[in-house]
């Protein structure tokens, strides 16, 4: 007679050094089990190859990025009159005349020109630069001598830097999430069917088992993401960009937090919606809600990172508070308490999430053939 999941408990017995038989702790069953999943996935030749291609797909977009905004036309800057002949004569500058600063000034709002140069008499050229939300570093480099750079809207971020940043946090968020809770999923469907899992239950707690799955692919997981921010800086600083990382270092920072609670939580959620069945045909049926609770949130980031309301909404809600909040702290729309108020918010929904998924994983890991109900699993 198999022992019910929720009376197991973690009956594990080692010899002391007396000889005397003690059974292990909690502690030391999920410890045991934790390095098992990470043993298993290291040892994983798909693992180390999915994840050499994902670091590899990260440095070049670096590297890419760099390459690619360094090949650009001939900036083009509207001179006020008075200006005019100061670099008209420039050949790195395309040159539209402008009658007075409201033109310029239009012209730049409109994008049709990257930067104004007016007259002013106490510069050493004789003439400063105007931006519109970010300092035009190629027409400055343009100039013999470097003008004072002046910005009409100094708070601002270039939307296509805002666009890349908002689908990195998308992706790496997504492709973890559904890469490691689909392991998660797989591998107890596969305790299960094989019955490997009565085996395990007879020595560990159902509740030490789901622990230390959980905790070793987040363990997994969360190396992952380190790893992607330490090679995404060593590519930043080889390419020169300090000012876009030392904008990006607090909301990587933030991302980082998030995602660690963030993936425990769907972690739970995986393990528990895949012990609803016991053929591996069925995994994807059961954890297609769970798999939505991930997708979600990355198509809104794509979508709507232009979208301050969007954006707020998000950095709240705590499926999406992994990307919506670091995205917020980045575009620097985000007050210095909200983080904590949503870190808070997705620390609580985590635990209601642990405790229900644990509970769903304990009533349902012995009952096979069928589907064991939603409701059936809940109640135990």
């Amino acid at each position: 007679m198999h022992p019910e999941p929720a009376e197991a408990a973690t009956r594990t017995s080692t010899r002391s050094t007396s000889g005397e038989r003690r059974t292990q702790s909690f502690v030391e069953n999920v410890s045991l089990i934790a390095g098992r999943e990470i043993t298993m996935r290291l040892r994983s030749k798909a693992f180390l190859i999915s994840t050499g291609v994902l670091m590899l797909a990260v440095l070049a977009s670096v590297m890419l990025g760099s390459i690619f905004g360094s090949q650009s036309d001939v900036p083009k800057v509207a001179a006020v009159a008075g200006a005019t002949d100061v670099v008209e004569s420039n050949a790195a500058l395309d040159v539209v005349p402008a009658a007075d600063q409201d033109a310029a000034e239009q012209l730049l709002r409109d994008g049709d020109v990257e930067a104004i140069v007016a007259p002013a008499a106490s510069q050493p050229l004789g003439i400063v630069v105007f931006g519109l939300d970010q300092a035009p570093t190629s027409v400055v480099s343009a100039l013999s001598v470097t003008p004072t750079v002046e910005l009409l809207d100094p708070g601002a971020v270039d939307p296509t830097i805002a666009y890349l940043v908002a689908f990195g946090f998308g992706i790496v968020f997504f492709m973890s999430a559904i890469t490691f809770g689909t392991t998660i999923a797989q591998s107890v469907v596969e305790e299960k069917q094989t019955r490997v899992v009565e085996i395990l239950l007879s020595t560990v707690s159902a509740r030490a088992l789901l622990t230390g799955k959980v905790i070793g692919n987040s363990v997994l997981a969360f190396g992952q993401i380190v790893a992607i921010a330490a090679l995404a800086t060593l590519g930043l600083l080889l390419t020169g960009q300090r000012v876009l990382l030392g904008g990006l270092g607090s909301s990587v920072i933030w991302f980082v937090v998030f995602f660690a609670i963030g993936f425990v939580m769907l972690a739970a959620l995986f393990a528990a919606t895949a012990a609803l069945v016991s053929r591996a045909e069925d995994i994807g049926s059961v954890t297609t809600p769970v798999t939505m609770l991930v997708m979600i949130p990355y198509f809104l980031v794509i979508f709507f990172n232009s979208n301050p309301t969007v954006l707020a909404i998000m950095s709240y809600v705590p499926f999406s508070a992994p990307v919506g909040m670091p995205m917020r702290v980045f575009l620097g729309t985000a007050q210095w308490w909200e983080p904590f108020v949503s870190l808070a918010i997705l620390l609580a929904t985590a635990a209601l999430a642990v405790w229900i998924g644990e509970r769903m994983y304990r009533n349902s890991l012995l009952k096979t053939g069928s589907r064991v109900p939603w409701g059936e699993a809940l109640r135990g």
